[in-house]
């Protein structure tokens, strides 16, 4: 793992642990790195519950209650959807604060209305409506995780420290 997303680690550690917070993750496109980064620092087990990578739409329903509505609606690649996701970490964990994340890192599988790279976001603490973004990153499929992964704990890190 590299120096940034180490150092990244360790900041969203000591800032859950600080707060007394325990983190869910819903990843999709990103197969598991945003937990992986996360769980990078020793004694993760302070401030990580849990992570779910429900790659495929019917995991989305399954594990995390996702609504078909929703992912008919408006896609897997959605504010709407990566919100649901990440309601649903926080339903089915002990976690007070998730993170979502669901996107297209390609090579395939873009649209003109959702080209590759395209990677929407959520944010939830226990009891709030989720915050949301969508971002269109460029670069090859690594490049592209890797950038969802570094903006979704970059935005964790915004919302912890704007408390």
């Amino acid at each position: 793992m590299d120096a940034d997303l180490v150092a990244l680690s360790a900041a969203v550690g000591a800032a859950c642990l600080q707060r007394r917070l325990l983190i869910a993750t819903a990843e999709s496109c990103t197969g598991g790195w945003a937990a992986q980064v996360i769980t990078h620092t020793a004694g993760s087990s302070g401030w990580f519950e849990r992570g779910f990578v429900t790659y495929g739409n019917e995991a989305k329903v399954e594990m995390l209650g996702v609504r078909p509505e929703t992912l008919e609606r408006f896609g897997a690649v959605s504010q709407e959807t990566a919100a649901e996701m990440a309601a649903g970490a926080l339903k089915n964990s002990s976690a007070l604060i998730s993170l979502a994340i669901t996107g297209i890192a390609g090579p395939t599988g873009g649209s003109p209305g959702k080209p590759v790279g395209t990677v929407s976001f959520a944010w939830c603490r226990a009891g709030e409506t989720a915050e949301t973004d969508t971002v269109v990153f460029v670069g090859d499929r690594e490049a592209i995780r890797r950038q969802a992964v570094v903006h979704a704990l970059r935005g964790l890190l915004r919302r912890l420290d704007a408390e």
